[in-house]
Parts: structure tokens; C-alpha cells; sequence
């Protein structure tokens, strides 16, 4: 028999990362991130950027997690990694680069909260940003494409980071 939300018996838990999200604009991108969130047990979700709007296509694509995730608004997600820095959060970057490790060769420290970053669906993690993360992370491709979606992305470092932290 398929279970359904009223039937199913996951346990509720909560895990201590932020998810941080740098300029990932796109209403059905944000209303994903809102349900991923709500759905790895994430501790709260930062929206960073100018054009941070929710509205009817994030909350269609949210399926009204929006109204039940721990979430914030802010205009530069520089000075959020900043501050979470202060806090002692492991600053880890979800980004391609020439310093990245592969996700599945990190082990994720259950000593420290984490503030999971991510970046702009056109042009990733700022270097300002990339400059202070503690760890750069990446998933390996093997197809032509050198990229894929945020929100996919997203979904499997939280499945990765959470099933590490349990």
C-alpha cells in the first residue's frame, strides 16, 4: 500500500544547518528550496538577494512549507556567512571550483553547526563568498553538462549531509 502524508511515519527531526541562499531568484526554485528545507529538517533558511519575492508560483511550488519553515530575508549574503562565521557555523560552499572536493569524499563534522551555501542559478557562490567558506563542495558530473539545477544540487547535499549527521 503507498503511504500518503497522513499515513506516513517518518521521524520528525531537526538538523543544525542553515541553508543559505545567495541570489536564487527564480519563484519555483524558491518554493523548492522552502519544501527541501522542510523536508531535510533543516534549522532555517536565508533568502539573500534584491529580488527575493514570494508569491503565488513559490507557494504553488512550496506546497505551504513556506508557512512552516524557520526563514529570513536579507539583502547581502556576505554579511550573513559573515555573521554565521562569528557564530562558529562550518561555512560550506556547494560550488565547482578548482578547490572543491567531491561531496561524497567529505565528511561533514557534527562538532559545529553547518551554513550550507548556494548560489545564484546563472553564476553560482560570489568569490567574496567562496574566499571565507571554510570547505568547497561539489558533486561530480558525467554527462557534458558542467552544471545542474540549484535546487537538484541542493537536494543531494542535504540527503548527503543529513544521512552523515544522522
Amino acid at each position: 500500500m503507498q503511504l500518503n502524508h497522513y499515513n506516513t511515519n517518518f521521524k520528525k527531526q531537526s538538523f543544525p544547518i542553515v541553508l543559505v541562499s545567495e541570489n536564487v531568484t527564480n519563484a519555483p526554485n524558491i518554493g523548492s528550496l522552502f519544501r527541501i528545507a522542510d523536508a531535510f529538517g533543516v534549522e532555517k533558511l536565508i533568502l539573500c538577494g534584491e529580488q527575493i519575492l514570494l508569491g503565488r508560483k513559490t507557494a504553488k511550488t512550496s506546497r505551504a512549507t513556506e508557512k512552516v519553515v524557520n526563514h529570513e530575508f536579507c539583502n547581502s549574503a556576505f554579511k550573513v556567512v559573515s555573521n554565521l562565521k562569528k557564530q562558529d557555523y562550518q561555512i560550506i560552499a556547494l560550488e565547482i571550483t578548482t578547490q572543491s572536493k567531491p561531496i561524497h569524499m567529505f565528511n561533514f563534522s557534527k562538532d559545529k553547526p553547518i551554513a550550507l551555501v548556494i548560489g545564484d542559478e546563472n553564476f553560482g557562490i560570489s568569490e567574496a563568498i567562496l574566499n571565507i567558506s571554510n570547505h568547497i563542495i561539489h558533486i561530480d558530473m558525467f554527462g557534458q553538462n558542467s552544471s545542474m539545477n540549484v535546487v537538484q544540487a541542493t537536494n543531494i547535499a542535504l540527503y548527503e549531509i543529513t544521512k552523515q549527521l544522522l
